[in-house]
């Protein structure tokens, strides 16, 4: 049970990890204006439809390894099958993606690769990861 809960627990750490570095380093290469205001979704609006495409993959791309990455190390870590790490950690990267597209709008197009994706990137996990796929518990 303790493995279990520090497999959920370094899977969203590893998860959340990567995607705020990369998430920087999109920002980096293309930083936003320093006075816009992240809060006020019109202010954003005008400034998210002039980025690059290339700008918009990096939060994206950043999702979609924060999710294979987090829900493959709970997998290494606990010693339940997979299929909970993958659910749990790729279910709460999809929460905070869903409110994240709520709250600062996105291209249409966007947001459904990005829902799509982090749900592609959880089963991918769990295809690679160890041990048995069905069920959430092992049996031992």
């Amino acid at each position: 049970m303790i493995r279990n809960a520090a497999g959920i627990i370094a899977g969203l750490i590893t998860a959340f990890a990567l995607i705020w570095l990369i998430e920087k380093v999109g920002h980096t290469i293309y930083p936003p204006p320093p006075d816009l205001d992240f809060s006020d979704p019109d202010a954003i609006r005008p400034y998210i439809a002039t980025l690059p495409i290339i700008a918009l993959l990096f939060p994206m791309f950043a999702w979609f390894i924060g999710t294979f990455a987090g829900s493959l190390v709970g997998s290494l870590i606990g010693t339940a099958k997979p299929l909970l790490f993958c659910t749990v950690v790729g279910g709460i990267v999809l929460a905070a993606t869903i409110a994240n597209l709520i709250v600062i709008p996105h291209p249409l197009w966007f947001s459904i690769i990005s829902v799509l994706g982090i749900v592609a990137s959880a089963w991918l996990a769990l295809q690679i990861a160890p041990g048995p796929k069905g069920g959430l518990f092992s049996s031992d």
